[in-house]
């Protein structure tokens, strides 16, 4: 085969056209465009290799008189607008395949005059290491679950492009940036527990040809921008379930990416695979967002992290996560070395060796009303218990603020803390970590992580919150939970923080979840903090006949 082609032959699509033209083959303000030639230079096409070197890379040039642009099928699923005619494309089935290309060019008011090319392209591209992680090997077939159990399964940010656009930085396009699900964030919800109902599975024949099914149990997940597909206009940003059939089975070819890592400004980021899958008979995987093609991002026997895009809006990169496990609401901690404890089994003070104090007043940010001391009224061990007591004091208020600052200050593990609320009205207790560089790095750059907070007209429910600068000063990164008996009742309040996800229980049951993606604070030293604080944003009004009320804490642990 020869290394360029070229075709003169032209088909023209309004055939009525034909007869009409004139010397300059117009028609109005119609121009046909005339004397369409493609040439493809097949990469890497010498005497030993006839149809390429196996990269799969043609050179195409398509060139017309009158063209204001062409638009290229290129015979392998995949086509593309191509304004300047020149295009470098990737064949990636492995193998001696034939491909057909048509090419149009396009003269003024829309008109094509249209051409075709053949093409034998060889490939020799494989990843059968992939192709056995996702199979479990030739001769078999694995069932894969979206990773309902870890924050960021589902998630959104920009390509490398937009990631520029947005703000003349690249500092997200490798990662969701713009939106991460949380843990089980999709399900129990009519509107998108379909996305938590479904199986992918992947089969390795004799020849290593690799195949996949989805079984979705009926309904979709869809994009809220992909509702065409179902004949359907969600409302915008309405991701929804919706019927559809997904049991063709496809065929997954596989190729090399030619996704741009080299500009990733987080040295931490694990290189990517390189390999990217594309489904045939319109494959995807779970949710829709109008594409076939998945880059595979890390994959190993019971782990796959895929990206793709956006076929509504091409800026936006998709992140999914798949596990080989089915994922269950129970929680395991990675963390199970105690490293930092306080049991409070020494009456008097608290631990000088672990705790120090806030002291003053000055509203503290938030328009609190208290003053802070380390008096005994205010604070003390006593009974196997640390307690806080908040006191009305003349027209004010006392209280207490112990923090581990410079005597115990650690990056990721799990804190639980054993606790009894106050009950009274306008009272604001809190559990919580913050940076240790606040200082220097003015809160909400420091980062602060509350493991409980109850605000103090509402104490039937406890929050949990992450504060940093995309979301702060304000609200922060919240989330809540009932819990009538946390005044009248001992329970666990926990942090799960590893260098991925920051996950938040009562009693071992999750209720928020927040990705820690490499554009937030959390991934250096913090200390601990326990308090009561009176009035303010979150402690509102207090009742006037108040006099005292207290939070007793039967312990505090670290694990790592």
């Amino acid at each position: 085969m020869k290394n360029i082609i070229k075709i003169g032959t032209l088909i023209l699509t309004l055939a009525f056209f034909v007869n009409c033209q004139e010397d300059e083959a117009e028609v109005g303000d119609i121009i046909i465009p005339t004397n369409l030639v493609i040439t493809a230079e097949i990469v890497g096409v010498d005497a030993e290799n006839l149809n390429g070197d196996g990269s799969g890379f043609v050179n195409f040039t398509a060139t017309a008189d009158n063209a204001l642009g062409y638009n290229f099928q290129f015979g392998d699923g995949t086509s593309g607008a191509v304004p300047s005619g020149v295009n470098t494309h990737r064949y990636s089935v492995v193998g001696l395949n034939t491909y057909t290309v048509v090419v149009s060019a396009v003269g003024t008011g829309g008109i094509l005059t249209t051409a075709t090319i053949d093409l034998d392209v060889f490939s020799s591209f494989d990843d059968l290491e992939a192709k056995e992680s996702l199979s479990g090997g030739i001769g078999n077939s694995k069932i894969w679950y979206p990773k309902l159990d870890e924050a960021g399964h589902l998630g959104v940010g920009p390509n490398l492009i937009q990631d520029g656009a947005d703000d003349g930085a690249l500092n997200g396009h490798w990662f969701p940036q713009y939106d991460s699900t949380a843990a089980f964030g999709k399900c129990g919800s009519t509107e998108s527990d379909c996305f938590c109902n479904f199986t992918l599975s992947f089969s390795l024949s004799a020849d290593e040809t690799l195949t996949f099914n989805q079984n979705n149990g009926g309904q979709t997940f869809f994009n809220w921008a992909s509702g065409s597909a179902v004949g359907q206009t969600f409302g915008e940003f309405q991701d929804t379930c919706f019927d559809f059939d997904t049991s063709a089975e496809s065929t997954v070819s596989l190729a090399p990416t030619d996704t741009d890592w080299s500009q990733i400004a987080d040295p931490d980021f694990p290189e990517p695979r390189g390999t990217v899958m594309n489904f045939s008979n319109g494959g995807f995987m779970g949710y829709y967002t109008g594409v076939t093609s998945y880059e595979i991002l890390e994959v190993d026997n019971n782990y796959l992290y895929v990206r793709f895009f956006d076929a509504a809006n091409p800026v936006l990169a998709w992140y999914q996560k798949f596990t080989t496990d089915l994922p269950s609401p129970v929680f395991n901690s990675i963390y199970t070395n105690l490293v930092w404890e306080d049991e409070f089994d020494v009456n008097g003070a608290p631990d000088a060796a672990n705790w120090t104090y806030d002291l003053g007043a000055g509203g503290w940010g938030n328009g609190e009303e208290q003053s802070y001391t380390n008096a005994s009224e205010n604070v003390i061990v006593e009974d196997g218990f640390l307690k806080i007591t908040a006191k009305a004091d003349g027209s004010g208020y006392t209280s207490a603020r112990l923090k581990s600052e410079d005597l115990y200050e650690f990056t990721f593990g799990r804190v639980e803390v054993r606790a009894k609320l106050p009950a009274a009205q306008g009272t604001w207790p809190a559990i919580w970590t913050l940076g240790e560089d606040y200082q220097t790095n003015i809160w909400p750059g420091c980062g602060e992580l509350d493991i409980m907070e109850q605000k103090g007209q509402d104490k039937n429910t406890v929050l949990a919150t992450a504060h940093h600068p995309a979301v702060s000063p304000g609200a922060g990164d919240s989330g809540s939970t009932v819990l009538t008996t946390s005044t009248t009742e001992f329970h666990n309040y926990t942090m799960e923080w590893t260098p991925d996800t920051i996950v938040f229980l009562v009693d071992d049951n999750v209720y928020h979840t927040v990705a820690n993606t490499p554009d937030l604070p959390f991934d250096s030293d913090f200390f601990l903090i326990l308090n009561i604080a009176m009035g303010g944003s979150l402690g509102g009004d207090i009742d006037p006949a108040f006099t005292e009320d207290t939070m007793e804490i039967d312990y505090v642990r670290v694990y790592q």
